[in-house]
C-alpha cells in the first residue's frame, strides 16, 4: 500500500545515513476505506491527495517542535510502499491515519520525497505557529494554513535522496 509519512530534513538525513528511519508515533497516512467513505466523489488520485495533504499538515506539527537544524520551515512528506500486513487503519484518529508495525521506514520502501521550495518558507513558518488553532476552527488560522497548503511541494525520486541532502 502507498503511504505518506510526515517528515523533516533531519529525518531525511537519518534515512540516508542509516538506511532506515523511525516513523514518529508509528503514524502515516493513506487512502483508506474511511477516506473512500468520507469523500463521496473524486477519483483514486484525488482521494490519495487528501491523505498526502494530511501528511503535509502533520509535517507542520513535527516542525513546530523547533528542533530542526536544516530547513526548519520546509514541510517534508515521504511517499512509500509498504506491505499491507504492516498497516493498521486508525480511523478514530482521522480518516486517512494508519499505524505502522514496525514503525520504521526502510530506504528500499521509499518511492518519492516531497519538499517545500524556498519560496514557501514564509507561509510554512506562519502555518507552523497556528496549525493547532486552525484545527480548532479559528478562521484566521485556517486561512494562514491554507496559504501554506496552497504551495505545491517539489517531487524527488527516492534515488535522489543523497543529492537532495547534499545540494540543498
Amino acid at each position: 500500500m502507498r503511504i505518506y509519512i510526515p517528515g523533516t530534513f533531519d529525518m531525511l538525513a537519518v534515512l540516508h545515513s542509516s538506511g532506515a528511519m523511525p516513523v514518529r508515533s508509528a503514524v502515516a497516512f493513506a487512502l483508506t476505506p474511511a477516506v473512500r467513505e468520507f469523500y463521496t466523489g473524486g477519483d483514486e488520485e484525488e482521494l490519495a491527495y487528501t491523505a498526502f495533504l494530511d501528511a503535509a499538515r502533520a509535517s507542520l506539527r513535527l516542525l513546530s517542535a523547533g528542533a530542526e537544524e536544516r530547513f526548519p520551515h520546509r514541510r517534508v512528506v515521504l511517499s512509500a510502499d509498504v506491505d499491507d500486513a504492516a498497516i493498521t487503519f486508525a480511523p478514530e484518529d482521522g480518516e486517512s491515519v494508519v499505524r505502522l508495525d514496525p514503525p520504521v521506514l526502510r530506504a528500499e520502501q521509499l518511492a518519492a520525497i516531497h519538499v517545500d521550495d524556498a519560496d514557501a518558507e514564509a507561509d510554512t513558518r506562519a502555518a507552523i505557529e497556528i496549525v493547532d488553532a486552525a484545527d480548532l476552527g479559528d478562521e484566521d488560522a485556517e486561512i494562514t494554513l491554507g496559504n501554506a497548503e496552497d504551495n505545491l511541494m517539489s517531487w524527488y525520486d527516492a534515488k535522489e535522496l543523497p543529492f537532495l541532502l547534499e545540494l540543498l
